[in-house]
């Protein structure tokens, strides 16, 4: 018996600083607008759904301790009363009314990709994530980063808790504005894949064949991250996906550096070719008779 009160009496003084830890079974509250929008709407109706157990179950559990049959209780002869009926179909259905209002509203935000500043193009691969910037031709793809998938190797000989963002982090991130509504259209190159970013409130799967539209609007610069949300193989956990937020003016600068990367790159593959180019000049192909 002492053991059993040294153990409540343990767990009572160890509350405090339970309390004070993030347990994050809850929904997150995002960056974006519609992310708030939708964690609110979660905790509206959690809260109806608890008020709910609460008269239940408080209700039955009254009824089973007043009305035992050791205390002689009796059931009642009756088997049907047209008011108790009447209030357990009218009060269910305000409140399913009162949730379906704000929930399908949300639902139709979440569909309105109109006036998007700019769109980004998601392909889902085995086991990679490619990024095509429509409306600035930039493109590029995006893997786990060396780090991660070395210490994930059996023999790697390395301790994955040293590994900093261990399986959440990628060679080249997916850079983005802030405040600017972003269009994204996602699909896959192979098998069903999920793009997912708690912070942004939304996840969209990306099915070969068809492209799923979605929108952001990132309000808070930093760095989120995600991951593949469907199961697509066997390298399905190491599809991580990292977005980083930035103001603006930097967001120009890094396309402004990506252009120029790019044309580097092709000015340099032409600069190689061109002895080839130069030693076949004047070469012609002999006529076939």
């Amino acid at each position: 018996m002492s053991d059993l009160r040294n153990l409540v009496l343990g767990g009572l003084l160890a509350l405090p600083l339970v309390a004070k830890a993030e347990w994050g079974l809850n929904l997150t509250k995002g960056v974006t607008p519609f992310s708030r929008e939708v964690y609110d709407l979660h905790m509206v109706v959690l809260w109806i759904c608890v008020a709910i157990g609460v008269v239940v179950f408080g209700a039955m559990f009254y009824a089973m301790f007043a009305y035992r049959k050791s205390k002689g209780a009796q059931a009642e002869g009756w088997h049907e009363n047209h008011t108790v009926e009447a209030i357990w179909t009218v009060v269910p259905l305000l409140i399913l009314v009162g949730i379906a209002v704000p929930a399908t509203s949300t639902l139709i935000k979440m569909e309105d990709v109109s006036n998007a500043e700019m769109t980004i193009k998601v392909t889902g691969y085995q086991w990679m994530w490619q990024y095509d910037y429509v409306d600035s031709g930039i493109s590029f793809y995006s893997k786990l980063a060396e780090e991660s998938n070395f210490a994930r190797q059996r023999g790697s000989g390395i301790d994955p808790k040293t590994v900093e963002n261990y399986l959440l982090d990628v060679d080249t991130r997916l850079v983005v504005p802030i405040d600017t509504k972003i269009r994204f259209l996602t699909t896959a190159a192979d098998v069903i894949h999920a793009w997912w970013v708690p912070a942004l409130g939304w996840k969209r799967d990306a099915i070969p064949g068809f492209i799923n539209e979605s929108w952001a609007i990132i309000e808070k610069a930093g760095v989120y991250r995600g991951q593949c949300a469907e199961l697509c193989g066997k390298d399905h956990g190491f599809m991580p996906i990292v977005v980083e937020a930035i103001s603006p003016a930097e967001y120009k600068n890094w396309v402004a550096k990506k252009r120029y990367d790019k044309s580097s790159s092709v000015a340099s593959s032409v600069i190689e070719d061109l002895p080839e180019l130069a030693s076949r000049v004047g070469q012609t192909e002999p006529l076939k008779e």
